[in-house]
């Protein structure tokens, strides 16, 4: 009972600690839009495959969460809490220019446990968004009829923050092949973007800053369903969809305007006087429909394989009744997972899920061409010291992702990254009674 009680005072730690830094780093000029580069509901092993979760159920004997579509937790039966972080590194690339960075964050904390036989119930914590990016544009400002003289700026573009989630959600198997369930979300967060002004030729002249911060917190809502067909005793065709539906969430608006110095070395000497401030305008943002759907051929407890494909309608976000001027998004996912032998005892390997897969996304992104992301996602999942005799699991699932947002056709700027994934992962019975004899 102490180790549960140590387990769950962790949880409850980590989530604390979530909330207290909800501002997740990332060096993303294409984060500037909407509401930054969108991170979707997946844990390291299905992201793992390519981002494929619609349609997985339980393809071990293991309970996975997968908030992607709450209709799985009805195939969880034991205990569980997965708890993650992430980490990648970015390099931009525009014609031969090039600039490299690396950020790393917790990741998510999520946590499951059966209600009855065919139902169960979880809640965590994970990233919506992501805004970072800081960028400069080269100008010049001409004088009056009067005074002619021209001066060269630069004009600096800056942006951090992000929005979260935190959901509970419920899951239930209905008769024997169909599953259903919903999740309750509430977004939190803050989306800071600043614009400055420096002369590029005299470094001690006073620079303006317009800021503009958007507080975000409400209430929104996915739910899903899954189906699958029994072909044998072992195998089975699996099919999933998803969805969140049109959200209207609580906005908070402040508008600064101020006026700063800088040293020889560029750095913000800091704020010399704010010229004006406008806070707490309520404003309402409006989340669109997404979709997703899935399919899924399995054989239990060896492999499963699958593809995912999705679409949301960005291009009605509105935050405050404008327009974000966002574009309609789709994209696909493949993947698979293996296992070669489950109850192998003398070979590990053997025992380890591997796990391959490829996504694409035309994002939401309008440009003078379509931003694309591709990426090929690689990982395992690695089971760790257990004592199967008392129903307890212990997994490790790492995860890698290779690949690209944008292009450079057209002076467009291109993000190649790596990105890494640990998830850690308890499957245990808590909440059972012992008899004994």
């Amino acid at each position: 009972m102490y180790k549960k009680i140590n387990y769950i005072t962790a949880v409850l730690v980590l989530l604390t600690s979530i909330s207290v830094n909800a501002q997740i780093t990332t060096q993303s000029p294409y984060s500037r839009y909407g509401l930054g580069n969108i991170k979707g509901s997946l844990l390291p092993q299905n992201r793992a495959m390519g981002g494929v979760a619609t349609a997985i159920n339980r393809p071990t004997p293991f309970s996975n969460i997968n908030m992607e579509n709450p209709a799985s937790y009805g195939g969880i039966t034991l205990t569980t809490i997965d708890v993650g972080m992430s980490s990648s590194f970015v390099t931009l690339k525009k014609g031969s220019e090039q600039d490299k960075s690396f950020n790393a964050a917790l990741s998510h904390v999520a946590f499951a446990f059966p209600i009855t036989q065919h139902s169960a119930m979880s809640f965590g914590l994970i990233p919506y968004s992501q805004v970072g990016y800081n960028f400069i544009q080269k100008g010049t400002l001409t004088g009056s009829t009067g005074n002619p003289a021209s001066a060269d700026v630069n004009y600096n573009y800056t942006g951090e923050g992000g929005l979260n989630k935190a959901y509970l959600g419920y899951g239930f198997q209905l008769w024997d092949h169909l599953r259903l369930g919903a999740n309750v979300e509430y977004l939190f967060g803050n989306i800071i973007e600043n614009r400055n002004t420096e002369f590029v030729d005299d470094l001690y002249a006073v620079a303006s800053r317009l800021q503009n911060k958007n507080s975000i917190g409400g209430l929104a809502y996915s739910y899903g369903l899954q189906y699958d067909i029994r072909l044998s005793s072992k195998m089975s065709l699996n099919f999933g969809y998803s969805g969140s539906s049109p959200s209207s969430i609580n906005s908070t608006s402040t508008f600064m305007s101020s006026t700063y110095t800088f040293d020889s070395n560029g750095d913000d000497n800091g704020t010399i006087q704010t010229l004006d401030s406008v806070g707490g305008a309520k404003t309402k943002l409006k989340l669109p429909l997404v979709h997703n759907f899935g399919i899924a051929l399995q054989k239990d407890n060896k492999w499963v394989v699958g593809a995912d494909f999705r679409t949301g309608n960005w291009s009605k976000l509105t935050i405050g009744s404008v327009n974000q001027g966002l574009e309609n998004a789709y994209g696909g996912s493949i993947g698979a997972q293996i296992t070669p032998d489950i109850t192998s005892i003398n070979n590990y390997f053997k025992r380890v899920d591997y796990r391959l897969g490829f996504s694409y996304d035309k994002t939401y992104v309008a440009s003078s061409e379509d931003i694309k992301q591709m990426a090929v996602t690689f990982g395992v999942g690695l089971p760790l010291a257990n004592a199967q005799s008392r129903g307890t699991f212990y997994r490790l699932n790492l995860t890698g992702e290779v690949g690209k947002r944008g292009t450079t056709n057209n002076g467009l700027l291109q993000e190649n990254y790596v990105s890494l994934h640990l998830g850690f992962m308890l499957n245990d019975k808590w909440f059972r009674q012992f008899k004994f004899d």
